[in-house]
């Protein structure tokens, strides 16, 4: 499937929900609400969306939310996206509070990779920045996603203005000992995120651990579906990865559309363009996913002003 552009859209994050159980300060802040319950996506509409997108070449799917595991359908989700033809690909991506009584089942139905957010390894950091005092089930969960023998860990960190350089060479050497790959995300102006001081950027975060890591080599080996660049660390098994969507617009490589857990397609994480799909009619889905990604926009405007932004919060939008 091909945008206007000649961009292949290849790579579709479903939100299974809009609930989550953190109150992360640029999500939905410590009073935030994503909304009334109720709105996430049924299981049938979630296998009409992947049966649909897989037919127009999306081969690679996202499971996020809100929390996705929060649903109780999650590991029957994977498996049956797995099981979709065409699809070669599924992944998610969750907080890892429960990851732990569901790491094994999600294993076993045939999860690619598993991404948990973790924004700091002091618990007094966390708490304030989580709004829960959940840290240890947060690391436990992690654990259990490596004994599950889920095949790509990836950790992903949301440096604020807060975030001191102790934290970001703290997760980072989460990379040392084991092949989890930690990712910094640049802190995207959406939602409560807009509201906060700007924090350091990738490139200074980068120079930053090379103080103290030593020289980090850029590596060409593509980890994931995402725009992420990996580099090495001398004695790391591990990767550090960086995702500059601010400092570095990589929207000339975008491949993706977003779906919502109320079943809006976006087609750029910034802008509110987009459609309201017609789930119960395959025939009426394929076409209205071709019209949005007909009009896919050639980049995100983060920077020059609110006009064309999105009004969801990053809970609803799903990342």
């Amino acid at each position: 499937m091909l945008d206007s552009l000649g961009r292949t859209i290849d790579y579709a994050r479903i939100s299974v929900t809009d609930r989550c159980n953190l109150r992360c300060v640029y999500c939905l802040g410590e009073q935030g609400d994503p909304g009334p319950a109720g709105g996430s996506l049924d299981f049938d509409d979630i296998l009409r969306l992947a049966r649909v997108l897989a037919g127009l070449g999306v081969v690679k799917f996202k499971v996020t939310g809100g929390e996705p595991t929060l649903r109780g359908d999650l590991a029957e989700i994977v498996r049956a996206l797995k099981a979709t033809p065409g699809v070669a690909n599924v992944t998610l991506t969750t907080n890892g509070l429960l990851l732990d009584g569901q790491a094994q089942d999600l294993a076993l139905a045939g999860l690619d990779a598993v991404n948990v957010s973790l924004d700091s390894l002091d618990p007094h950091a966390y708490r304030r920045l989580s709004g829960a005092d959940a840290l240890g089930r947060a690391l436990a969960g992690l654990a259990a996603a490596r004994e599950a023998g889920i095949p790509s860990i990836k950790v992903n960190c949301v440096p604020l203005a807060q975030t001191t350089p102790g934290d970001l060479l703290a997760l980072a050497g989460l990379a040392r000992e084991h092949e989890t790959h930690v990712r910094f995300i640049e802190l995207m102006p959406i939602g409560p995120g807009a509201l906060l001081p700007p924090p350091r950027g990738n490139d200074a975060i980068l120079r930053l651990l090379e103080a103290s890591l030593g020289p980090m080599a850029p590596s060409g080996r593509a980890l994931g579906n995402g725009p992420a660049s990996y580099f090495s660390v001398r004695g790391f098994k591990g990767r550090i990865g960086f995702i500059s969507a601010l400092g570095s617009c990589f929207c000339a490589l975008c491949n993706r559309v977003r779906i919502t857990s109320d079943g809006f397609l976006k087609t750029c994480l910034h802008m509110d363009g987009g459609i309201p799909l017609p789930l119960s009619d395959e025939g009426l889905l394929r076409s209205a996913i071709l019209e949005a990604v007909r009009r896919k926009p050639e980049r995100h405007l983060f920077g020059t002003g609110p006009g064309c932004a999105d009004g969801r919060t990053m809970a609803r939008i799903g990342g």
